[in-house]
């Protein structure tokens, strides 16, 4: 009876080993600021319309329910949330994607217009993790950045 759980167990552990195995290795995607543009706003809060384009290294499509982001221009916290829209970006392709992200103006917006002191092009982070609908991988982090140009964007 001890010999026949022994090799239960010996199997079950094989079984999973060979499973975690098969599991699909995702790559991360490429997030990139294209644009931001300030669609409204007031003294309290301001909303931004944020162009993303996203790049699928993987060779199956992934389907994104949603973005949980960060996002730091200059160096500094300007933004974070959920985006909540899904989108498909096809296997080894690419999408471009907006975003909606809110900030308020004593904590960002100001700070941000002091460090830009006249410059066109901001720094950015923008960082978090992508949200599939479906898979064993539900959660993709991912961590970017680079520079877009305000003179026309915002």
């Amino acid at each position: 009876m001890k010999m026949l759980r022994s090799l239960s167990i010996l199997l079950l552990l094989a079984g999973l080993s060979a499973c975690s195995s098969m599991a699909p290795k995702l790559e991360t995607p490429r997030l990139t600021i294209v644009s931001v543009g300030m669609t409204s706003g007031d003294m309290f809060s301001q909303n931004f319309l944020v162009r993303l384009h996203v790049q699928n290294p993987n060779d199956r499509e992934l389907p994104i329910k949603g973005i949980d982001y960060k996002l730091f221009l200059q160096g500094d916290s300007f933004a974070e949330g959920v985006s909540s829209r899904p989108f498909k970006v096809p296997a080894q392709g690419e999408t471009e994607f907006d975003m909606t992200v809110r900030t308020n103006f004593v904590s960002s917006l100001g700070r941000l217009l002091t460090r830009l002191n006249g410059k066109k092009r901001v720094e950015y982070i923008f960082e978090g993790k992508v949200m599939l609908e479906s898979g064993m991988i539900r959660n993709i982090p991912f961590q970017e950045s680079g520079s877009v140009d305000l003179a026309t964007k915002l």
